[in-house]
């Protein structure tokens, strides 16, 4: 029988509370003090009755960042059933992601389940369709930063730092330079879709593509970490491979994008990294592909309608 894992949750909130502790673990638990910077707090209205019953509240608070503020809480020691009773107490609206305490000190927390709503200064880390190749009006990137810096022009910023043709060695080999002197508190990762290519100069060499791919996303995850950013990975667009032809010696097909698209949600799950989806939107429409793999201007608007669903 193996022992129960100790973790340590950052709570601002109800979890602090000494009734809603018994009702989820049967005991009070070792608490400590702490506060985790660049974020501020916001009221979210509970509906579920088994949460108000808890913690006696149809209000909680939810996390979201603000540049130079910092939310006041104790960090909780859990054990493995502990934290599994915590995330099910915990309502839809809330995603349990890494954080790093104002001590330096990591832990988990609790945070909008929407990572983009939450942001205030976001980096766009990938590759051509991240870049908005086709689309002079800088492709869904472009959108989704002309919507969010119209949101706070005074505090929201969108830095995209995306190169056509990257990889995601060099993606992960470049990104923490690029950093530091931006500030950010989200790290959007659009990239990928060039590693799962066939070379043409060598079409018959094995495809590692999901051990390639976790060494390269965890290394960005940490990356994100260090600066107390989200990782938020964006999955690739569907392609039509009867167009795709050769692309500076590349060869790209649907096979593998597809196992590239299946195999990033799996990651994702297993390191508690958020996933944006981009499969969907063009899936089967040819005519908004601009060569079989680039997105013309209607695909971007496709692809930027579909991230913007929930109400941002």
């Amino acid at each position: 029988m193996s022992e129960s894992r100790p973790h340590t949750l950052f709570s601002f909130g109800t979890l602090r509370d000494e009734q809603v502790q018994t009702a989820l673990f049967g005991r009070t638990v070792p608490t400590s003090a702490a506060s985790l910077a660049g974020y501020t707090t916001r009221p979210l209205p509970i509906t579920d009755p088994a949460v108000i019953a808890a913690s006696g509240l149809d209000v909680h608070l939810i996390l979201e960042r603000e540049l130079g503020s910092a939310v006041g809480g104790a960090v909780l020691h859990l054990t493995d059933q502990d934290l599994a009773a915590a995330d099910a107490y915990e309502v839809d609206d809330y995603a349990r992601r890494r954080v790093v305490l104002t001590s330096g000190e990591s832990a988990w927390a609790y945070l909008d389940a929407d990572p983009l709503r939450s942001a205030q200064r976001i980096v766009i880390v990938g590759d051509s369709i991240a870049y908005g190749r086709c689309d002079p009006r800088g492709g869904w990137t472009g959108r989704l930063a002309a919507a969010h810096i119209a949101r706070n022009e005074t505090a929201h910023r969108v830095f995209n730092l995306a190169v056509p043709g990257s990889f995601l060695t060099e993606v992960s080999a470049q990104t923490p330079a690029l950093l530091a002197p931006r500030l950010p508190d989200t790290l959007i990762v659009a990239a990928g879709i060039n590693d799962c290519a066939v070379r043409l100069a060598s079409p018959d060499a094995p495809y590692d593509g999901p051990a390639h791919l976790a060494d390269h996303l965890g290394s960005l995850a940490a990356t994100a970490l260090d600066h107390n950013a989200r990782l938020v990975v964006v999955g690739p667009a569907w392609i039509d491979e009867a167009r795709t032809g050769d692309y500076e010696g590349l060869r790209f097909t649907h096979a593998r994008v597809r196992a590239l698209r299946d195999s990033m949600p799996a990651w994702c799950d297993a390191h508690h990294v958020d996933f944006l989806d981009l499969w969907e939107p063009l899936r089967g429409r040819t005519e908004l592909l601009v060569d079989g793999v680039h997105p013309s201007v209607e695909g971007h608007d496709a692809l930027y309608r579909h991230l913007d669903t929930r109400g941002r």
